[in-house]
């Protein structure tokens, strides 16, 4: 991961000194539940009091999982030289990143991202008034056989799982299950690769600092080592979120909470490092096509609970968010509170 940057130890952002509680569980869902009303109040309670929560039985192949791990260790293990043969720039995001490029240069991890559909369409300008698009392309290594078919495996696997528990949340908003389906068609889905190399400096690092997920859900796969931290919503604290063999993480992600009127939120999470084991993740995020206009469901508002956020272009926020990556280091993402209604 290179030099300890000076600039680095000073960062109080990134140390972890915040309290984390060890008591506190992230609920764990079955969802071999046979009664969809109990599965739907299960989905609703944790969407509304966590933001956060595991699910079993979820259909996702456990022997895929280790094969995508398997795949990930042997990519992270190649040269600098090779991985950045598929290294992502500003013109395309897909691909390898060792952290160099981005606004948080201090996250002690290297990742591999491609899209569910191999190829998606973008606005070319975060503009308001720019129309041209441009297309992101996956990136694969050469000479490695298997990476390819078992990542994109592995990826359908996955968004049938988002689909059903988008359609789960719905539910459990009031709404008809299939509400928001129309909204994935030329998605921008991706999966992430993490690797998460031993850091000599805990004290000083984290794997990834604290952040909120602007998809619509996430799905993420973590191995045994663990490391994920979820800041409870009642109280502020960090709560590890302990592995369960065989379980994928669910977390509520921006466009939810915007959807939902702040009804669920997207809770801020964190990864902290091992001083001496490396660690995989995988993320799945959830997110829809560029032309997608989002903003409070209108069933959801009244008088009484009126729209909370001005809509906003799903496309245009993306580009405004890749921008700031690679162009506003030191300026702040935009977020949905930039859209909120003040009262």
């Amino acid at each position: 991961m290179g030099d300890i940057d000076p600039a680095f130890i000073q960062s109080k952002e990134h140390r972890p000194k915040s309290k984390v509680v060890e008591t506190g569980e992230i609920p764990i869902i079955d969802l071999s539940e046979r009664s969809e009303k109990l599965l739907v109040s299960k989905i609703g309670d944790a969407c509304e009091e966590w933001g956060f929560f595991q699910v079993i039985n979820h259909g996702v192949p456990s022997e895929l999982n280790r094969k995508v791990e398997f795949e990930a260790k042997k990519f992270f293990e190649k040269s600098l030289e090779e991985k950045k043969k598929v290294k992502r720039d500003e013109v395309n995001a897909m691909g390898y990143h060792d952290g160099e490029h981005t606004k948080n240069v201090r996250d002690w991890k290297e990742v591999f991202d491609y899209l569910v559909q191999n190829t998606a369409q973008v606005p070319s300008s975060h503009e308001p008034h720019h129309f041209e698009l441009r297309t992101l392309t996956n990136q694969w290594p050469q000479n490695s056989p298997h990476f390819r078919e078992t990542l994109q495996e592995y990826a359908r696997e996955v968004e049938k799982l988002a689909y059903k528990l988008l359609e789960l949340t719905s539910l459990s908003l009031g709404l008809a299950g299939d509400k928001f389906h129309g909204c994935f068609k030329d998605q921008l889905s991706m999966v992430r690769l993490n690797y998460y190399p031993p850091c000599p400096f805990p004290d000083l690092a984290l794997g990834v600092g604290r952040h909120k997920d602007s998809s619509a859900l996430t799905v993420l796969a973590q191995d045994h080592v663990g490391g994920l931290q979820v800041k409870r919503k009642s109280d502020g604290e960090w709560i590890p979120v302990k592995p369960t063999p065989n379980a994928l993480i669910i977390n509520v992600g921006d466009i939810v909470q915007v959807w939902s009127n702040d009804k669920y939120e997207s809770v801020e999470h964190r990864v902290v490092v091992n001083t001496e084991r490396e660690r995989f993740s995988i993320p799945f995020f959830f997110f829809p096509s560029h032309h997608v206009m989002v903003k409070p469901v209108e069933d959801l508002i009244n008088e009484q609970n009126p729209a909370r956020y001005r809509e906003y272009n799903y496309g245009k926020f993306s580009a405004n968010r890749n921008r700031s990556d690679f162009k506003k280091r030191d300026v702040e993402n935009i977020q949905i509170h930039h859209f909120k209604i003040l009262d």
